[in-house]
């Protein structure tokens, strides 16, 4: 049997046509073709449930302490323009790490499959630890639960949840690295090409 080299757009088109979810939303995708087509996304992810529940929380915080505890306005939106700050560091680093990390698998075939299933990998693993964390600690406090795990499971939810989010970010950069690493001088090396 020959074993031809396969184009980009030969694989491209192959990847596209393949999958649960493209079956369904493939007309959907084709949408979305040019990159500032991605803010609208980007603005509805942002009012997503989380982010929405945060400025919720606070905009309930700023008026019960401006009628209830008669705290100076101006003082109470000293938390909401913290909240604004932290959410475009975070968000605008994201972006750029993004941009570079997808800028460099794109230039190839072979980068972006290799890129993609790296990176697909860790983030099931990250959410399936986070969501782990965060429903056994809901289900610990709903009832009542007490005992080591339990109080450890309470202390790492509550007052160091901020770490874990440090701990992701580390994971997806250092992550990236190390398939980086691996590609330029294993994965490279040994296949030239993806056979058709």
């Amino acid at each position: 049997m020959e074993n031809k080299q396969c184009s980009d757009a030969e694989v491209d088109n192959l990847l596209a046509s393949k999958g649960f979810m493209n079956k369904y939303i493939a007309r959907l995708l084709k949408i979305v073709d040019k990159q500032y087509y991605m803010l609208p996304i980007g603005f509805l992810f942002g009012l997503s449930f989380d982010t929405a529940t945060q400025v919720a929380l606070l905009a309930i915080s700023v008026t019960v302490g401006s009628l209830v505890l008669n705290i100076p306005l101006y003082t109470l939106f000293i938390f909401p323009f913290l909240f604004a700050a932290g959410m475009i560091l975070t968000d605008s680093t994201d972006g750029f790490f993004m941009n570079f990390a997808y800028g460099w698998a794109f230039r190839g075939t072979l980068k972006k499959l290799w890129y993609n299933i790296t990176m697909t990998s860790v983030s099931v693993l990250v959410a399936l630890i986070a969501a782990s964390i965060e429903t056994i600690g809901l289900v610990g406090s709903q009832l009542n639960l007490s005992g080591p795990f339990w109080g450890a499971i309470n202390v790492v939810s509550g007052q160091y949840w901020g770490y874990v989010g440090v701990g992701i970010i580390i994971t997806f950069v250092s992550t990236f690295l190390i398939s980086y690493l691996i590609y330029k001088t294993k994965v490279k090396t040994k296949i030239d090409a993806i056979p058709c």
